[in-house]
This record gives structure tokens, C-alpha cells and sequence, in this order.
């Protein structure tokens, strides 16, 4: 069964996007995967912001990473970019973290405005972090997430292309896995 890390890079206890990132889980889950939401803001800040790969925390969540057959990035847009704990716990990663991994970036922002920020900024840093494969990335604009829908996603356009980005990860997890073996 592929293992899956799912991280969400949101600093807030109360965030969608960590809402978003449990979602993905759950439907990779049901689809014979063993997938793990890692929520950056329970790491502690300190060994994040210092790349203290010893700390216990932080070298957990690094090997769950270096385990993992594909990766999801869940992260807020905030000025036009990437979580800034997203980019602190990328920072701390050796460099070819991602090498042979499949990876998926989803992003959460107020307005499709911020919607590159996927292509031009997280994009090039899983290259180069080598990731096998980057599947098509998909942003998802937080007036059409609702907590409470249990389909999270109450826009049906949201909702398949979310589904179709999903199931593409799939394929590239199952190549990579295929590829290693």
C-alpha cells in the first residue's frame, strides 16, 4: 500500500486549509493508500525556525517525509506566495528530499488572483528538492470551503477538479512506487 504524507503549512489552529489537507487524507485513505496529515504549526517553532534536525519532533517529521511514496503540500497564499512555515520546514529538508516522490500542491487563498503562486513559487522548490513528479497543483479559494458541508467543498467545480488532480496523484504514486521497485 503506497504511504502518503499529507503536510499542511497553515500557522493557525482554525484553518481551512489544515481542513482542506484532512480531506485529501481521508479521500486518499479510501482509495488504499496509507496517507498521514503532518500539521507544521505542532512542530516546535524554535528547532523549525533554527533547522534543528535533531529535535525529536522535527527528525519524526522529516523520516516521515523521506518514507513517504508521495507528498501533498497543503499551504495558505499569503503575499502571492507560500506559508513562510511552509518555507522553513522546505528549508531544513536535504536536498533531494523528494527524490523519486510524487508531490501534489494545493493552496488555499481568499482570491484566484493568488493562483500562480503554485506554478512560479512552490513549483521550482519541489524540483529542486527532486520531485519525481509534480502533478498539476490546484487552488482553492476559501469562500467555497464550509467545515460543515461534509463534502467540504460546496463549488461542484472546485469539488472535480480537486477529484481530478487526486486521482492524477494517484497515477504518478502508483508509477513512482512501480519505478522504485
Amino acid at each position: 500500500m503506497p504511504s502518503i504524507l499529507v503536510v499542511s503549512a497553515s500557522p493557525s489552529e482554525k484553518s481551512k486549509t489544515a481542513i482542506l489537507a484532512q480531506f485529501v487524507a481521508d479521500r486518499l485513505t479510501s482509495m488504499e493508500m496509507e496517507a498521514r496529515h503532518l500539521r507544521l504549526r505542532d512542530l516546535p517553532p524554535e528547532a523549525l525556525v533554527r533547522a534543528d534536525i535533531k529535535d525529536a519532533e522535527v527528525a519524526e517529521a522529516v523520516a516521515l517525509l523521506k518514507d513517504a511514496d508521495g507528498v501533498v503540500l497543503v499551504t495558505p497564499t499569503y503575499k502571492a506566495s507560500y506559508s513562510g512555515l511552509l518555507k522553513v520546514f522546505l528549508d531544513l529538508l536535504p536536498q533531494y528530499a523528494l527524490a523519486g516522490k510524487a508531490t501534489l500542491p494545493l493552496a488555499t487563498g481568499g482570491t484566484l488572483a493568488h493562483a500562480l503562486m503554485l506554478d512560479y513559487a512552490l513549483r521550482p522548490v519541489l524540483h529542486a528538492l527532486g520531485a519525481r513528479h509534480s502533478v498539476q497543483g490546484h487552488f482553492v479559494i476559501e469562500s467555497v470551503l464550509d467545515p460543515a458541508s461534509p463534502d467540504l467543498i460546496t463549488d461542484p467545480r472546485y469539488s472535480e477538479m480537486l477529484t481530478q488532480v487526486i486521482g492524477q496523484f494517484d497515477e504518478a504514486v502508483k508509477f513512482a512506487v512501480k519505478s522504485a521497485a
